[in-house]
């Protein structure tokens, strides 16, 4: 592939992090062309033991790490210390997810780290930022799910469970995280390299409850204003109708979004209710959200006649928004995902064979952005950035190695 599908070919990023947050942002970084330097304990990423395994390998990492370089070492040596401040002074920023000040702790904080390179930009995640008096307090995605409002809304309309209100079903407030720090870097860039001589150093502070806050949309503004707290409505939404999950004759459940006027209209003709058209609780948005409830059991009586491939094509036939709740095997097979390049095939050595990776988001240009390599093993980069970019020798390597520095 040329540079134009590698936008961010010639950054070069050192991660300093470990289980979601940091490394999601630097793969983010990594598949547009970034040279990510992951920097690992000698038993490599905790990541590497989630998920299914193979032969006591994390299918997971295959793409948790995929497009990034591994440097094995062991921290908690001077050494250590000393290799990542060499490799500081080659590149343009640092991500990092430890608890705030155990860089500090590590012997390589902001200021050390910006003795060697004094334009560096550092990018800390953590669990409720740099500040305030939650600090030092220990969190992982879950807990900015739950402190930033999502986890109060995953959840059934009051009154109709007393189960916990359920997860999202994957670590959606680390990946937020991570996605913030990867927009900040970027723009902390731009602000640095368009003007010359800017040597400013540059701080981004990116929190877990911080990040998932800003997804929710008008649920602070209305308690501000109004006094309401949002409550969770299961499948449907809040603020629009008729939008929700509704069940089909053979047990599926197909996703109806007809929340304006000529979507509503069509609806009402599809289901053999033209009669509800202009009806004064069905006239416009507010009045529909707030007959949801009767709306939402119109439709599952008529929407449970049919199987879900009848649903979707009379659906589709209308024009008409939905979709039936895709699985993972669905998504693998779908041809709108393979027509785009976002299900890919990658050879990954560690399981002699082909894994299945979602393509790159975003998209440049006509064609998918390839994806170099998979996940690679612990420490697999270790000669190659010892010698490439620090210059070492072998018996320097030797020495390093010998000691337990590196692997």
């Amino acid at each position: 592939m040329d540079g134009d599908g590698f936008p961010l070919r010639g950054l070069r990023v050192l991660e300093i992090g470990h289980f979601v947050a940091a490394p999601f942002a630097t793969r983010l970084l990594a598949d547009l062309g970034a040279d990510v330097i992951k920097i690992e304990p000698l038993t490599g990423d905790p990541v590497r033991q989630w998920g299914e395994q193979v032969d006591g390998k994390s299918i997971w990492w295959s793409l948790h790490g995929r497009n990034k370089r591994s440097l094995a070492c062991n921290l908690k040596d001077p050494k250590a210390i000393e290799l990542i401040l060499r490799l500081v002074r080659e590149c343009d920023a640092v991500v990092e997810n430890f608890r705030p000040g155990q860089l500090v702790r590590l012997g390589i904080g902001p200021d050390v780290l910006r003795r060697e390179r004094p334009d560096l930009i550092i990018a800390h995640i953590s669990g409720f930022g740099q500040t305030g008096p939650y600090r030092d307090r220990a969190a992982f995605g879950v807990i900015g799910e739950a402190i930033g409002g999502l986890r109060h809304l995953t959840n059934q309309a009051p009154g109709r469970t007393d189960l916990p209100p359920v997860r999202v079903g994957v670590s959606i407030g680390d990946s937020l995280a991570g996605l913030y720090a990867a927009f900040g870097l970027v723009s902390a860039l731009w602000q640095r390299d368009r003007t010359a001589g800017d040597a400013k150093p540059r701080t981004i502070d990116v929190a877990l409850t911080e990040s998932v806050l800003s997804l929710m949309e008008g649920m602070l503004p209305e308690y501000g204003r109004l006094g309401k707290v949002r409550q969770p409505t299961g499948g449907g939404i809040p603020t629009a109708a008729p939008t929700n999950a509704y069940p089909s004759a053979d047990g599926a459940y197909v996703l109806i979004a007809a929340n304006s006027e000529p979507l509503f209209a069509k609806l009402m003709g599809l289901i053999g209710r033209p009669d509800l058209i202009g009806v004064a609780r069905f006239s416009g948005n507010q009045q529909r959200v707030q007959n949801s409830v009767e709306l939402d059991e119109l439709i599952g009586q008529w929407s449970r006649r049919h199987d879900s491939e009848t649903l979707i094509e009379l659906l589709t036939g209308e024009d008409i928004p939905n979709s039936r709740v895709y699985t993972a095997a669905d998504i693998a097979h779908d041809p709108q995902y393979r027509e785009r390049g976002m299900i890919l095939d990658v050879h990954d050595e560690a399981f002699d064979g082909p894994i299945l990776h979602p393509g790159v988001v975003p998209r440049f240009g006509d064609e998918p952005n390839a994806i170099r390599w998979p996940g690679p093993a612990i420490g697999a980069h270790n000669e190659e950035i010892l010698r490439g970019l620090l210059s070492m020798d072998d018996q320097e390597i030797f020495v390093l190695r010998e000691k337990g520095v590196i692997s």
